[in-house]
């Protein structure tokens, strides 16, 4: 064989600095070489982030380095690797391209233009033959709502009544309602309904008033006949003046009411708690048996809440003439005059009545200032469940 046909051999360096055996023919090192030149150039136009283009300008010199001279041959190794890192630089190339983000934009947009109804939260892909309408100034996801969602909600709002105005419940903005045209007759009913509308409530509250009235006026003639008689309270009701009578008797449970509402009670017990250690009389009637040093301990204790319902005002002053009359008939029998019967036993009740409540505050004041909370010792709770059974078996 002639020293052409052989192939040449020569050795070189790969990028580690080992030494590599090269043969290779030259004219096919150079298109081999050309080809590689060519992808790297391809590879460095296309648009990357800078740390992969310089990456990919590392490895052409790298292979460059490699080729000594135009008569020597890289390494497959050398070419392999410089392969493999051209394409994954070109597939983490296409992961990161600059097309990707108007990818992602058409994306967005895609999905800023999807309706969603905020009444039954569906979108144009569950209904595509809905009608959609956006009837305020609301934004995002409030924006948009199907027609019949919205129809269902101005009905709920206006509750039959057609010329009601509704509002967006987050904006506020007042929808744009518009009626088709009718006829005359509709328009004259829809005037009238309206009309009702506003003027019953002033006419229930006159209803009641007016009940309550004639029921006061009613009250108050039945009180007078007690008072002062069957036969006397007919003639006075009789001989009387309208004007003054209608005027009059209302007034009689109003002033009932009003007098029940006066607490003289309590006054009195002040006063009586002020000078009972004077009189020896009254510590009969108001036994103190607590010391200097609970009274002044009862000064940190709440006041006691007595609240008084409006029910037991009610039924107190009403049934105050009923009472009066059955005491004036029991205490008073001798006393032929009706009314001066009717009005003693009104006062003897009253005064016995505010006798008793004032001893059983009394009692009330003296227990909330003795009272005491023991610490929970074995002793204390044996004495206390003692208690409590005597006090069940004494009721």
């Amino acid at each position: 064989m002639s020293d052409n046909n052989l192939p040449h051999i020569s050795y070189g360096r790969d990028p580690p600095g080992s030494i590599v055996r090269i043969e290779s023919e030259i004219r096919s090192n150079i298109s081999r070489i050309s080809t590689i030149e060519e992808t790297l150039r391809r590879l460095g136009t296309n648009l990357r982030p800078e740390w992969q283009i310089n990456e990919s300008n590392n490895e052409v010199h790298d292979v460059q380095a490699v080729i000594v001279a135009p008569n020597e041959e890289p390494s497959a190794v050398t070419l392999s690797k410089s392969m493999e890192n051209a394409q994954q630089s070109d597939v983490t190339d296409g992961a990161s391209s600059p097309n990707q983000p108007e990818i992602n934009a058409s994306t967005v947009n895609s999905e800023d233009d999807k309706r969603y109804c905020w009444v039954c939260f569906a979108t144009d892909e569950d209904d595509a033959t809905a009608s959609w309408v956006k009837p305020c100034h609301c934004r995002g996801t409030t924006k948009w709502v199907h027609q019949g969602c919205i129809q269902r909600w101005v009905d709920e709002k206006q509750k039959g009544r057609a010329g009601a105005h509704v509002a967006c419940p987050q904006c506020n903005t007042e929808y744009i309602i518009v009626y088709p045209n009718m006829g005359p007759l509709v328009v004259v009913l829809d005037t009238i309904d309206g009309i009702i509308f506003r003027i019953c409530p002033f006419m229930a509250a006159t209803i009641v008033s007016a009940s309550i009235y004639w029921t006061a006026v009613t009250y108050g003639a039945v009180t007078v006949m007690q008072v002062v008689g069957p036969k006397d309270g007919l003639a006075i009701l009789e001989q009387g003046d309208p004007w003054v009578l209608l005027v009059g008797l209302p007034t009689i449970p109003i002033l009932l009411v009003l007098g029940k509402m006066l607490r003289w009670e309590d006054q009195a017990l002040l006063l009586l708690r002020r000078h009972a250690c004077k009189v020896p009389i009254l510590r009969h009637f108001l036994p103190s048996s607590y010391s200097s040093d609970d009274r002044a301990q009862s000064e940190e204790v709440p006041p006691m809440s007595d609240p008084v319902s409006a029910t037991r005002i009610l039924c107190g002053a009403l049934l105050l003439p009923s009472i009066a009359s059955i005491c004036g008939k029991i205490f008073f029998e001798s006393i032929h005059s009706n009314f001066q019967r009717t009005l003693l036993g009104g006062i003897a009740f009253i005064t016995i009545k505010g006798a008793f409540k004032i001893y059983y505050k009394q009692q009330q004041y003296v227990r909330q200032c003795q009272r005491r909370i023991l610490d929970y010792t074995e002793n204390n709770v044996t004495l206390y469940r003692r208690q409590q059974n005597s006090e069940t078996q004494t009721s």
